[in-house]
């Protein structure tokens, strides 16, 4: 009876002990996730996230495996600029002794008898104002005066000339100057005093001249067979908005919104819903929501994504690395077509394949839709956008990555950084139109500066291609 109940008592105790064993086993497995978790988010960098490589510090690599690495300097076939000598410099100074060793006669310029060396210094002109002052003549002519009248641009009894308005327009736009500073490189430079208020009254001037020329951008982004769209936040009047970017090799075109998504893509602004060729993105999910286009997908993010992943132990994440940048490799860095397209797409679905076996069902939580591994979402992504992922290889002329609207809205990263945040939502449409110009001026391999007062003065230009 005695033995019986010692029994009765420790297997009480073996269920409590395995209970027990079961509940911490269920602790330690969570515990081993969350650990996971927390450790992949501090391994992300710019290789296997969003992340920008200005976060990576020193230790940033290359995004892409480089070729051979090349010797310093100029490379063959680089055509180099250096300065050279002109034939008719603006001033000549002849350097010649004071006076004769022997005799002690004093010298001056007209003894020169011959120059036997010569060097040339390239410098700037010392700065100094040009006032130029307009007056209305009066011509008498069939016994009436006939009075001139001022040019459409001088407007004031005293005003700033399109010039330096340009100049400040450049300065505060492409340069991403600060107003203040901008003052105090006018007072440095000229000792004038051109306030912060004039800068942005010259930005406003220079916006409303702009309008036909974005245009005449936004026009020949429409008609091109690939644009690449792309977009970030920053703060305007103390609140995220969104500038959305479309470009091309040749035109840029900005906009700034409130929304990110379909609001945005789909307001008069946006060329995005006008588009009907081949649009190049990084996958966000309101850019599919425009069915009249094709849709390209931005591939060196995807190969951030498998990155995290096989840096968390994902073996099909390897093969699909390894298969992306074998097809780039072979279709000559996405600028021949690539032969048997049949093979490559079979290894592609069969690498999916491997994903679906390796990657964890989706798990229901205690309400919503059942949660997704990172992995499985990309895998989803993956067989739901197979030709946008592929058709860098399979059709000419599409490109590998989305890195053309990623360096046209760079520009925005760099005033942030100086400026933090536009004050008033008119300076954020401002800086937009104006930097979408300047932007396709460079583009053109045309003067900036130059081009800038031909607006103010009122002289049209048309693109070649617009």
């Amino acid at each position: 009876m005695e033995l019986s109940n010692d029994i009765s008592v420790l297997k009480d105790l073996i269920i409590a002990l395995l209970s027990k064993v079961a509940a911490l086993e269920s602790e330690n497995a969570a515990l081993k996730a969350e650990n996971a978790e927390l450790r992949s988010r501090l391994n992300l960098n710019s290789k296997n996230s969003s992340k920008p490589p200005s976060s990576d510090g020193l230790s940033k690599k290359p995004g892409l495996p480089k070729g051979p690495a090349k010797k310093s300097g100029g490379q063959f076939g680089h055509k180099g600029k250096t300065l050279k000598m002109v034939d008719n410099p603006d001033a000549v100074v002849v350097h010649h002794i004071p006076s004769c060793p022997c005799c002690h006669k004093v010298f001056s310029a007209t003894d020169v008898v011959e120059v036997f060396k010569k060097r040339q210094v390239f410098d700037i002109p010392l700065p100094r104002m040009e006032v130029t002052e307009h007056q209305l003549g009066v011509i008498i002519c069939c016994g009436r005066q006939h009075p001139g009248v001022f040019p459409s641009e001088v407007s004031q009894p005293v005003q700033y000339g399109s010039r330096i308005r340009a100049l400040s327009v450049l300065l505060n736009n492409d340069y991403k100057v600060p107003l203040e500073k901008i003052q105090q490189l006018m007072g440095d430079l000229w000792g004038c005093s051109f306030n912060e208020s004039t800068v942005v009254t010259a930005n406003a001037g220079m916006y409303e001249a702009l309008q036909p020329i974005e245009e005449q951008i936004k026009t020949a982004i429409l008609a091109s067979e690939v644009a690449h769209f792309d977009e970030t936040g920053m703060r305007v009047e103390k609140k995220l908005h969104w500038f959305h970017v479309a470009s091309t090799s040749w035109f840029t075109y900005l906009f700034v919104h409130k929304k990110r998504g379909k609001e945005a893509l789909d307001c008069d602004d946006s060329v995005l819903k006008h588009f009907q060729n081949r649009a190049v993105h990084d996958c966000w999910e309101s850019y599919f929501g425009f069915k009249q286009c094709q849709h390209t997908l931005c591939n060196p993010h995807l190969l951030r994504e498998l990155t995290n992943l096989v840096e968390n132990g994902s073996k099909w994440a390897t093969q699909m690395h390894r298969f992306i940048l074998d097809l780039y490799q072979t279709s000559q860095k996405a600028t021949a077509i690539v032969a048997d397209m049949q093979s490559w797409e079979r290894e592609f679905k069969y690498i999916c394949q491997l994903a679906d076996m390796e990657e964890p069902p989706p798990k229901q939580g205690k309400r919503g839709k059942p949660k997704n591994s990172k992995g499985r979402n990309l895998l989803n992504r993956l067989v739901e956008h197979q030709n946008g992922w592929l058709d860098f290889a399979f059709v000419q002329g599409v490109p590998f990555s989305n890195n053309q609207a990623e360096r046209d809205i760079r520009c925005l990263k760099t005033k942030q950084k100086v400026a933090t945040n536009f004050q008033t939502f008119k300076g954020a449409q401002h800086f937009a139109r104006i930097q979408s110009y300047t932007s396709t001026l460079r583009k053109h391999s045309m003067n900036v500066f130059s081009n800038l007062i031909n607006v103010f003065n009122g002289k049209s230009i048309v693109f070649q291609g617009a």
